[in-house]
């Protein structure tokens, strides 16, 4: 049996990247050369794109234009380019968002990225980005590709870049903590906390919580407790318009997002409701799939970028 060759998606690579943005030639070149080859050969992961809502970062949905997210590995963590506040958008770090917390810019830049790729850089942090040793290694034939791409284009060799970068942790670290505090004081939030305290949890470890879901496309609507898989619960309607209300207060606030089509909430013991919101997957009301005609009255309501759009409206 052959090795599994890199999976590789350009259509949610170019997606991934901001309005206005282009995935860089480079990338896409890179995504060709890569294209067939045994999975791990140069680093374990795949060359497929993702919105920042999905990346292990708290409430992350409005970072969406700040990052294009290319590349998955195995554990879930995320790696991309980050268009924070000063950086140069035609040539922005590559960062890392790890499942377990780390958050690292891993390269200035992504010629470099690819260049540290070859020349194995990623033996120790961030241990995904180097080659499986149970597969022929190809970093060489990498080095060799990168240094006739750039040369075909007429750039110079990859040089080590300063190390003057911005904190990304820092960055990270401050975007989470806000958000909690925006949440943990959002008065929609403390009214669905008290209109759900039957379901506070009995423990009082600031951990235990109790997990809602909670699905709206146009006029469907659908709430669950999550227990023992999701069950319904007698606030179910009476909660309703607080989140509709909700959706359509956060449309106002960063209107090129369009309307959430699904919320996960913890409600936690001491009362705080802590959310995350779902722009893209379509969700399933009473275990079918959320009608098109109801999500596209949505975004005939509120309009967003067409990259935004999700690939199972637009293909409706």
């Amino acid at each position: 049996m052959s090795d599994p060759s890199y999976r590789i998606d350009v259509d949610s690579i170019r997606r991934a990247f901001p309005p206005g943005t282009e995935a860089p030639p480079l990338l896409l070149d890179f995504a060709g050369w890569l294209k067939g080859r045994p999975w791990g050969s140069v680093g374990c992961f795949d060359l497929r794109g993702q919105f920042a809502d999905t990346a292990p970062v708290f409430d992350s949905s409005p970072l969406r234009d700040k990052f294009a997210l290319f590349m998955r590995l195995p554990d879930g963590s995320a790696v991309g380019a980050w268009y924070g506040e000063g950086l140069d958008r035609a040539d922005p770090p590559i960062v890392g968002l790890g499942s377990e917390g780390e958050y690292d810019i891993l390269a200035p830049s992504l010629p470099r990225l690819i260049a540290k790729l070859a020349s194995q850089e990623f033996e120790r942090a961030w241990h995904d980005l180097a080659p499986n040793d149970e597969v022929e290694c190809e970093t060489v034939e990498l080095a060799q590709w990168l240094a006739r791409r750039l040369s075909d284009v007429g750039l110079a060799p990859v040089e080590e870049a300063s190390s003057d970068l911005p904190d990304f942790r820092g960055f990270v670290d401050r975007w989470s903590r806000e958000r909690e505090t925006y949440w943990a004081n959002n008065p929609m939030m403390a009214e669905l906390g008290w209109r759900l305290a039957a379901h506070l949890p009995k423990a009082k470890n600031p951990w235990d919580k109790t997990r809602f879901e909670v699905a709206i496309v146009g006029a469907q609507y659908q709430a669950r407790v999550m227990r023992s898989g999701p069950q319904s619960f007698k606030e179910e309607k009476a909660i309703e318009p607080l989140l509709r209300e909700l959706r359509d207060d956060m449309r106002r606030a960063q209107p090129e997002l369009g309307l959430w089509y699904s919320m996960d909430f913890g409600l936690y013991a001491d009362g705080r409701v802590m959310p995350r919101f779902d722009y893209d997957e379509r969700p399933t009301i009473d275990d079918v799939p959320a009608e098109l005609s109801e999500a596209k009255a949505d975004l005939a309501r509120a309009p967003r970028p067409e990259r935004w759009v999700p690939t199972w409206l637009a293909a409706g």
